[in-house]
């Protein structure tokens, strides 16, 4: 008996020992559940678009019913965080011009904030989302309710002849839904963290179903509500659309709405770059980027390398950048690879019809959202070709890092031997090594 009683003491034992070595293996873990999906999706869209994109859709779609159409058919992280900048230090100086020099600092403030929470935890940065998702979507009724109490005091002299396009171009629509898709970005960025999501098959379908027809009909609520209360004129004047809003329909919450849009951009940059780092961290795996962008922190588990690479970018855009143009510039290159992306996967499609998918897309949907995608972008080089043009400039500058990358044996000898040094003495700095357990 004792004999028996050692022995399923020691197989208890050894069980135990073999969970705690592979609690200890250095890999990216599947922590994301439904709610948190559903909140990163839902959080990273809702950032300062809805706040601040109003006035460009309204100003180059040319009427208020066209620009609530364009706000109805869509379904990075430096120029949200400038409108977190925005949203923080304007009410301190109304109704006198805030500083520039003064926005741009608290707004890197706020990308450093970020930074440091995804290097630390990626439970604390999924935590963080959801708080923020449910704090951006009070703010969200919290305009609709007066919007709707507007409306039903008949005020609608707005939504009268809402469709006269006088002023609209077809060649400024583009830009009006550069506008409507800011607001509406980040809806794909679920998928660039698969693997550290539970039950990715049934998961990531579900969280995107639910969270874009969730601010989709969010974003169409508090466009009504903006125009039942405010004129055309006031929108297009006001670079900070909710404040201005928040002013003649919450005179006596007016203080709270920039407090609660200054989250919500937090929201909106923590979810881009928990998502933009997987991309690069991925990149890095599959041998486009340095070996060194696919290592994981040996006691945090987060991809630490990766995270921080954006920082100093988002720093020089943030500086040197303004709003309305960070938009057209950034909406440019995210557009045409996103035109790439499903023309690859209906080629794919084509060309493979039997490899096995856990879900797929209706085919009538991707080719409408291909032909849609390539029709802004293509138009969008007529109607702003200087953005446009310096968009393409910076995709081209990716030309040398795929050589020094995919091709750097062909470097000088002396060249790679610093490339290897460094990355080596970068690796100990950071306490990170690669994946020890296979997650893809």
């Amino acid at each position: 008996m004792n004999t028996l009683e050692s022995e399923m003491q020691a197989r208890k034992t050894k069980t135990k020992k073999k969970q705690g070595e592979q609690k200890e293996v250095v890999h990216l873990r599947r922590t994301i559940g439904i709610l948190p999906a559903t909140s990163f999706i839902i959080g990273t869209m809702v950032g300062s678009g809805i706040f601040i994109a109003p006035k460009g859709v309204l100003m180059y779609s040319g009427s208020v019913g066209l620009s609530l159409l364009v706000w109805m058919l869509p379904a990075v992280a430096s120029y949200v965080s400038l409108a977190f900048g925005r949203y923080v230090v304007e009410p301190f100086f109304t109704p006198c011009v805030a500083p520039l020099v003064l926005i741009k600092l608290v707004s890197i403030l706020g990308v450093s904030f970020v930074v440091a929470i995804n290097c630390w935890s990626v439970n604390m940065a999924s935590r963080t989302q959801i708080i923020l998702t449910f704090i951006k979507t009070f703010a969200l009724v919290l305009i609709i309710v007066p919007g709707a109490m507007a409306l039903a005091r008949g005020e609608t002299d707005n939504f009268q002849n809402g469709f006269e396009v006088d002023t609209a171009k077809l060649d400024m629509l583009p830009l009006a839904f550069y506008n409507g898709l800011y607001a509406y970005g980040h809806w794909f960025h679920l998928n660039c963290v698969t693997e550290e999501v539970i039950n990715p098959n049934r998961n990531i379908p579900l969280a995107i179903s639910l969270s874009v027809v969730t601010v989709t009909v969010l974003y169409v609520m508090v466009n009504v509500a903006y125009y039942s209360v405010m004129t055309p004129s006031e929108l297009l004047v006001s670079d900070a659309v909710a404040v201005t809003f928040a002013n003649k329909a919450l005179q006596s919450l007016s203080p709270v709405i920039p407090i609660l849009v200054a989250l919500s951009c937090v929201g909106a940059v923590n979810g881009g770059l928990f998502g933009a780092s997987r991309m690069l961290f991925v990149g890095a795996r599959e041998g486009h980027w340095p070996a060194l962008f696919s290592m994981i922190h040996i006691r945090r588990h987060t991809p630490l390398p990766a995270v921080p690479l954006l920082y100093p970018l988002m720093v020089i855009m943030i500086i040197t950048g303004e709003i309305s143009k960070l938009i057209r510039f950034v909406s440019f290159p995210r557009w045409f690879f996103i035109s790439l992306t499903t023309l690859g996967m209906l080629i794919h499609r084509y060309h493979y019809p039997l490899h096995p998918r856990p879900f797929k897309v209706p085919l009538v949907i991707a080719v409408t959202f291909t032909i849609v995608c390539f029709f802004i972008v293509g138009l969008s080089l007529y109607s702003d070709p200087w953005n446009t043009g310096l968009s393409c400039v910076l995709m081209l500058t990716g030309i040398p890092v795929y050589y020094m990358t995919i091709h750097r044996f062909r470097l000088p000898t002396r060249w790679r031997r610093v490339y290897n040094n460094c990355s080596k003495q970068l690796q100990i700095f950071f306490e990170v090594i690669q994946q020890e357990v296979q997650t893809y």
